[in-house]
């Protein structure tokens, strides 16, 4: 299938084994259909307000009531359920914190898989384990639905901006539908292939940062300690080999970088919970393909203690503050 244009976003997609470029307006694709969205948290809410810029109604639905006003407030409809939701709406956005939740929300009493209607397009931009989306992707195509996974990288920030990165999972002939919808959310949309691939991307990618970031919070420590000053530290890091997302777009230091979660008590952003989830998944995968992971199981083993001491809630960058409170200071 050759390249085509539609407008000015460059999004990636894959025709014939091939990962080609094409160009992409959200605004120029914008359906009068209702999109399905079910989780308004911290990342569904923004990422189901960009449907809503785009001209997508948008039919949502959330767990927790008081989580939905501020959707609602942006014009959205709110309903009580995931099935109620799959009634009226056949392209649908589930964005949810767990493997638990997900199956829930799918396949529970008031799941959407009890109301879906044949042919309903399926997209879970949870973190989950692969396993999981493979069984949701069987349970959906019992019902005649099409199941897809796509989990993000980004964070709240790219959610907010349009700028998330998508990695889609699933049959390859309905790449491009889901791509219509994830291109209004995010730069960047790649098929990695079936079911499962995308999380199995996620938990690849999710794994380096954890170990990133706890490089970067004892680069940064090491170096305070030694008496450098931390602003001129990241700025000579910035410039220098050492350079990671972790050290220029998300330092874990207060003080350093306005606009993360280390300039707000480390609040908002992606949970140390999340993080150790995150982990936890890859820690499962390596076991089943024997593949040795020194540091990711470190990491793993650092997040979790970090959530067991108080850190849960707090932004995973956050593992800067508790190295100091292990050390006393």
């Amino acid at each position: 299938m050759a390249a085509f244009l539609r407008g000015s976003r460059a999004v990636l997609h894959r025709s014939n084994r091939h990962v080609q470029l094409t160009l992409v307006s959200c605004r120029s694709m914008a359906s009068k259909t209702p999109v399905g969205f079910i989780g308004l948290g911290n990342m569904g809410t923004p990422m189901a307000k960009n449907l809503l810029k785009n001209g997508y109604p948008v039919i949502a639905t959330d767990a927790f009531p008081e989580s939905c006003k501020e959707l609602q407030d942006s014009g959205a409809q709110i309903l009580d359920s995931p099935a109620e939701v799959a009634e009226k709406a056949d392209r649908i956005i589930t964005m949810l914190p767990s493997s638990p939740n997900v199956i829930d929300v799918y396949t529970g009493a008031n799941g959407i898989l009890k109301k879906v209607k044949k042919g309903t397009l399926l997209i879970d931009s949870s973190t989950i384990d692969p396993v999981v989306s493979k069984e949701m992707a069987v349970a959906a195509e019992k019902m005649g639905a099409v199941f897809m996974d796509a989990p993000v990288s980004g964070g709240v920030g790219a959610a907010s901006l349009a700028k998330l990165t998508f990695m889609v999972g699933g049959v390859e002939e309905e790449f491009n539908a889901a791509q219509e919808l994830l291109t209004c959310m995010g730069a960047n949309v790649v098929y990695c292939g079936q079911v499962g691939a995308g999380q199995a991307a996620k938990i690849c990618n999710n794994m380096l940062l954890a170990i990133g970031m706890i490089g970067t919070a004892e680069t940064m420590n090491l170096g305070i300690r030694l008496g450098l000053d931390p602003k001129l530290l990241v700025k000579i890091l910035n410039m220098s080999s050492g350079r990671c997302w972790s050290s220029d777009s998300y330092n874990p230091v207060p003080g350093v970088m306005e606009g993360v979660p280390s300039a707000n008590n480390y609040q908002g952003g992606f949970g140390a919970t999340l993080m150790a989830k995150d982990l936890g998944f890859a820690q499962s995968a390596a076991t089943h393909t024997r593949t040795p992971i020194p540091l990711g199981s470190l990491a793993h083993q650092i997040f979790r203690t970090m959530c067991a001491g108080g850190y849960a809630n707090k932004d995973f960058s956050s593992v800067f503050q508790f190295l100091r409170e292990e050390e006393g200071q």
